[in-house]
C-alpha cells in the first residue's frame, strides 16, 4: 500500500520532480511488530541527503507518525520512505516548486533473507561499473539508474548479488548492500566519498567496531584486497548482516565476527 503525505494513494502528479528528474531521496527500513527499527539513523541519513540536494526538510515528527501508521503488524516487515522536492518548476530550476511530497510504502519481509543470514550468499563480480560522483556519493538519492543496470546484469547471469566496482576499479558495494571483510584481526570496508551508498547498517557496524576497539580501516580497496579476505559479509537495514561464502571461484568460511555483527544488528 502507498501513502502520499499521510493519505492512502495510488498515484502521484506527473509534475512531481522525482518522476521528472529523480529529484529527491529515499531510505528503506525494517519494522518490527509495528515499530520502526533504527528510525533515528534513517532520519539522519535522509536529513543529510536532503541538505545535500537543498530540499527543504519535512516535519519529521509528522513523517514518523505517518510511518507508524503505515507499518505492518507483522513481526518483521519493511518500509520505504521517499521524499521528493515537490511538484512544478521550469526545467531543472527548483524555483516555483510546491512543498516536498512524502511517499511511504510497506512491503513483506523477504523470506529468503533468513536463509542468507544462516547459510550465507554467493556473489559474483559485476562487469557493470558505477561512476565517480563526489557531490552525491554516500547519499541514497532517487537517481538509481546505475544500480538498475547492475541488477539487470546480475539477473541476466542468474546471480543473487554481486560485487560492484567503480570506473577506477575500486571495490564499492554490492547491488543491494554494503561490503565488509576481515583480514587477520582487522576489518575493512570501502570509503564511499566518491561512489556508492552509505547504509544505516554500515554506520552501525562502524560505530560498533569503534566501541569494541576492533581495528577498522575505511579506504580504497581493489578486488584483490577483497579476495584475500579471511571472512566477508554484507549489510543492509532490512537484511541486517549475511555472510558471503563465495565470490566467483573464491570461497570463504562463515566467521565468528560475522555472527557477532548479526547479533548486534538483530532487532
Amino acid at each position: 500500500m502507498f501513502w502520499l503525505n499521510g493519505q492512502p494513494a495510488d498515484s502521484v502528479s506527473l509534475t512531481d520532480r522525482s518522476f521528472q528528474y529523480g529529484d529527491g531521496a529515499f531510505t528503506t527500513m525494517l519494522s518490527q511488530s509495528g515499530l520502526l527499527v533504527e528510525w533515528a539513523y534513517h532520519r539522519q541519513r535522509m536529513q543529510a541527503c536532503l541538505d545535500a540536494l537543498f530540499i527543504p526538510q519535512p516535519d519529521w515528527s509528522q513523517v514518523e507518525a505517518w510511518l507508524l501508521q503505515a507499518a505492518s503488524d507483522a513481526s518483521l516487515a519493511g518500509l520505504k520512505l521517499h521524499v521528493s522536492r515537490g511538484e512544478g518548476g521550469r526545467g531543472y530550476s527548483a524555483t516555483q516548486v510546491s512543498a516536498p511530497n512524502v511517499t511511504i510504502s510497506d512491503f513483506a519481509y523477504p523470506a529468503h533473507y533468513q536463509n542468507w543470514q544462516q547459510q550465507g550468499i554467493e556473489l559474483s563480480v559485476c562487469q557493470t561499473r558505477i561512476g565517480i560522483n563526489p557531490l552525491l556519493a554516500g547519499h541514497k538519492h532517487n537517481n538509481r539508474l546505475e544500480q538498475i543496470l547492475v541488477k539487470a546484469e546480475l539477473e541476466r547471469r542468474q546471480c543473487l548479488d554481486g560485487v560492484v566496482l567503480n570506473v577506477s576499479g575500486d571495490v564499492i558495494e554490492t547491488s543491494m548492500a554494503n561490503l565488509f571483510w576481515r583480514c587477520g584481526e582487522t576489518l575493512y570496508t570501502p570509503n564511499l566519498d566518491e561512489s556508492g551508498v552509505a547504509g544505516v547498517a554500515r554506520r552501525r557496524v562502524i560505530e560498533w567496531a569503534k566501541q569494541n576497539q576492533v581495528g577498522l580501516y575505511l579506504g580504497k580497496w581493489t578486488l584483490s584486497d577483497l579476495l584475500s579476505a579471511d571472512e566477508v559479509f554484507i549489510t543492509n537495514s532490512v537484511l541486517g548482516a549475511a555472510p558471503v561464502t563465495a565470490i566467483d571461484s573464491y570461497s570463504f568460511s562463515i566467521g565468528n565476527l560475522t555472527r557477532s555483527i548479526q547479533e548486534m544488528l538483530s532487532p
